[in-house]
């Protein structure tokens, strides 16, 4: 009689959901801009207080050679929702609405001419949200977009709902991190009110809204990227904090013209990365509280390494050499964490070589959803990584042919097990890291081992050919643009 009023109560609970939407997985995607590889306490950081994180990391799986697909924002940005790299789909810059880094309108003085680009994702990409809302997903999107002008917004590529995307790279008008926000597609809220919390609310209630539906919802943080503004209470905190630390290295080197912080001491920042992390903990902490954690795949990462030579420096990559704007490291090499019910194990680490177009096929995996044929064409699973099996490694590539305004010269690289090879394309010549011995880069052994160099330059110039990658182009030597003597 029990075992009967009990099913039949079970029966009753299950009305109006459909089965299959009772088994699909939500998935909850943070994406930070700006973050850097040690930014996080679960990372190494001692000054940066980042409890929310760490606890997602340590009910989840880390990765510690996790990579964006470009050193700076709308190139990854692209390549997560496409699966592509950001070649393919001819967006390798920071989308401007000016076109200021096009060849045509370049006007800083350098020895190349940028590789022309595309000022945004196409609409012809079916994205990973497009991908999950044909199969019964709502989609929901909150923060930075930076791929393109009106027209090509998140409500355009595969989201339902669009909380302050748009064409902008990062919150440049109002009150900028605070309200009111000037931002076309996010109403401004109280007085004050601070962007990353409002975000948080956004999501929260947007999960609210479907907690009975499968859902995605892409929670994109302006933050921690520029203009370096925190609360006053975290800003004070941090100051304090500053004073009772003693570092016993140097907190300035230099990498090439530009000097590079190699210490976490800057208040502000710090401010801004906790403030970011209260956010993520109150999107987890409604996911426990509406009963939704144990079918919610998490997934948490960067679009491009930490600020340390430019506007600001506000952060360190050591161990990892220079920072965003670079292809060493510190520019690339990302905080990744992936939280999936049931399959990672708790407080795991995974130091398998990824990057960022593997987000799409593996989420297509873990929602039961077939491959899209022409998407995500450069990913791979990372499925079999979560579920702690050993997947083949296979070379990564990158192809940066612009300046970048933290300092970073046109550049490619490549990175097959322990070896990274750089090619700069200014003069061509190249440097040959062993990444286990050698994570900062120190040592180039290009001239020491020119069979491991001329190897990885041989498959980095055929997958330039196989991608069909455009080019940045000397500027003539009667150009007035172009540097003297050189």
């Amino acid at each position: 009689m029990r075992l009967s009023l009990a099913i039949a109560l079970l029966a009753a609970c299950l009305v109006g959901i459909p089965a299959e939407a009772a088994s699909k997985p939500n998935f909850v995607f943070f994406l930070v801009d700006d973050l850097g590889w040690t930014d996080l306490g679960c990372c190494g950081s001692t000054f940066y207080e980042t409890s929310n994180v760490d606890r997602l990391a340590a009910t989840g799986m880390r990765f510690t050679n996790a990579y964006a697909s470009s050193p700076v924002c709308s190139p990854t940005r692209a390549s997560i929702l496409t699966g592509k790299y950001p070649n393919r789909v001819r967006v390798t810059m920071a989308v401007s609405p000016t076109g200021k880094y096009s060849p045509e309108n370049w006007r800083r003085r350098t020895l190349m001419l940028p590789a022309s680009m595309r000022d945004r994702l196409f609409l012809e990409e079916v994205t990973v949200a497009e991908a999950l809302k044909q199969a019964g997903y709502a989609t929901f999107f909150a923060g930075k977009w930076h791929l393109g002008p009106r027209g090509f917004w998140p409500e355009n590529q595969g989201f339902d709902i669009n909380r302050g995307g748009h064409h902008a790279g990062g919150p440049f008008w109002g009150k900028h991190y605070f309200s009111p926000y000037g931002n076309p597609c996010l109403k401004d809220g109280p007085d004050g009110e601070h962007l990353p919390a409002r975000l948080a609310t956004e999501t929260v209630k947007f999960i609210e809204e479907h907690r009975d539906d499968p859902f995605l919802a892409y929670l994109s943080f302006y933050s921690v990227h520029t203009p370096l503004m925190a609360r006053q209470d975290l800003r004070e905190k941090y100051q304090s904090k500053r004073e009772s630390v003693a570092h016993d290295g140097p907190r300035w080197g230099k990498e090439r013209q530009r000097k590079v912080r190699l210490i976490h001491d800057h208040a502000v920042y710090a401010g801004m990365v906790e403030a970011m992390d209260q956010a993520v903990g109150r999107v987890l902490d409604a996911l426990d509280r509406l009963g939704l954690a144990e079918n919610t795949i998490v997934i948490f990462t960067s679009d491009n390494g930490g600020l340390s030579t430019s506007e600001g420096h506000p952060t360190s990559n050591l161990p990892l050499r220079a920072g965003k704007g670079w292809l060493y490291e510190g520019g690339i090499r990302e905080p990744m964490i992936v939280r999936w019910p049931g399959v990672t194990q708790p407080n795991s680490v995974c130091d398998a070589a990824v990057i960022s177009m593997d987000f799409y096929p593996t989420i297509l995996e873990m929602a039961g959803l077939a491959p899209r044929p022409g998407q995500h064409v450069d990913g791979r699973s990372i499925a079999p990584l979560l579920r702690g099996e050993r997947r083949e490694q296979r070379p990564l590539f990158w192809h940066f042919p612009h300046y970048a305004n933290q300092g970073g010269a046109p550049a490619a690289a490549v990175r097959d097990g322990d070896w990274k090879l750089i090619e700069w394309y200014e003069d061509g010549s190249l440097e040959l890291f062993n990444l286990s011995d050698d994570p900062g880069e120190k040592n180039n052994l290009a001239e020491v081992k020119p069979e491991v160099r001329n190897s990885l330059h041989r498959k980095l110039d055929a997958w330039r050919k196989s991608v069909d990658v455009w080019m940045p182009t000397h500027r003539a030597l009667d150009d007035p643009l172009r540097p003297k003597g050189r």
